[in-house]
């Protein structure tokens, strides 16, 4: 800094608030300075940095699975507003493993990162009070946090997934197939409720052959879809609990040679351009990656309200598979 001040001709102070980016600087003698800093390759010194101002301009995001395109939106969503608060993101996948996460979060916490953002895989999350009671601000998304107060930002999946069965059953439907997540997962289970409240509403009973909770491999989905797809009564529709799911049902749903009306939670791309185009239940990965960051930095600055829970809406889109009428197989 002293090289950077003598070449600029200003005080180390000048050099200070422009590195830090504080006012009180006229633009010629910024640019004096930031010419200096680049004629001499100046870099800031960020680990001493964070020993001065106890901050490390940084935050984590722990999410399920970096690959899954759900996940993109949001997490680009988090990092845009990261950027604006000029910090830096930092990001892991748990792979829906709850040691995995809390590895992770434990290892962001060891890099003092200022916040988490995460997308829980585990139920108890007790883990995180010392981090939380040390300053280490926390935000859950999409899944709230287990057996601690939290902020929360979620989707509503309990009602996205009652209009989408709403919409099959206004369209014929009686025999409306389930197929989702793992039963452990708060999504899962409020998207079945939602299911559930659908047919209770319509005075439709539920088979429980209808209903599949479990892993969103191929191989689960397609055995899934293709028994409920059997037998003397099989169901004329389904409604698919994710993204995932619902890719692997379109392909079963394509060799038949009847139609099975499809209703999917989350949209996916090239679903427009399928024959039928897929109707969906959609959420809005950016909107919620956006608002859990803008409240984990609302927290940083100091905001001391009560953990707060926010529910997003869901919208159905209407293209085609969920409009067509039942067929007997």
């Amino acid at each position: 800094m002293k090289d950077v001040a003598a070449r600029a001709g200003v005080g180390l102070k000048t050099v200070s608030r422009v590195v830090n980016g504080e006012s009180g600087v006229t633009p010629d003698t910024e640019r004096r300075v930031r010419e200096a800093i680049a004629a001499l390759g100046f870099r800031r010194n960020d680990s001493a940095r964070v020993l001065r101002k106890g901050r490390t301009a940084s935050i984590g995001l722990i999410l399920e699975d970096l690959a899954d395109p759900f996940y993109a939106p949001l997490a680009r969503a988090v990092e845009e507003v990261a950027r604006d608060h000029g910090a830096l993101l930092i990001n892991g996948s748990s792979a829906e493993d709850p040691e995995r996460e809390r590895e992770l979060a434990l290892a962001f916490c060891a890099r003092r990162v200022d916040g988490l953002v995460v997308i829980p895989a585990g139920s108890d999350h007790r883990y995180l009070e010392p981090e939380m009671a040390a300053g280490v601000a926390t935000v859950f998304v999409d899944r709230p946090a287990g057996l601690i107060a939290a902020d929360a930002v979620l989707s509503d999946g309990f009602g996205g997934a009652r209009r989408g069965v709403a919409h099959l059953i206004a369209h014929g439907h009686r025999r409306i197939g389930f197929i989702g997540d793992q039963p452990h997962i708060h999504t899962a289970v409020e998207r079945l409720r939602g299911y559930r409240a659908a047919m209770a509403a319509a005075g439709l009973p539920v088979d429980e052959a209808w209903v599949s909770l479990g892993s969103t491999s191929p191989e689960r989905v397609r055995a899934a879809t293709e028994h409920m797809l059997m037998g003397p009564r099989p169901v004329t529709a389904l409604f698919t609990g994710n993204n995932r799911v619902t890719a692997t049902a379109v392909r079963v749903l394509a060799r038949l040679p009847r139609p099975v009306a499809l209703v999917g939670f989350d949209d996916l791309e090239l679903a427009d351009l399928l024959s039928p185009a897929i109707t969906v239940i959609a959420q809005d990965a950016a909107r919620l990656g956006r608002t859990a960051a803008e409240l984990l930095f609302r927290r940083l600055r100091g905001g001391t309200e009560e953990p707060r829970r926010v529910e997003l809406p869901t919208r159905l889109i209407v293209r085609g598979s969920g409009e067509l009428p039942p067929t007997e197989g």
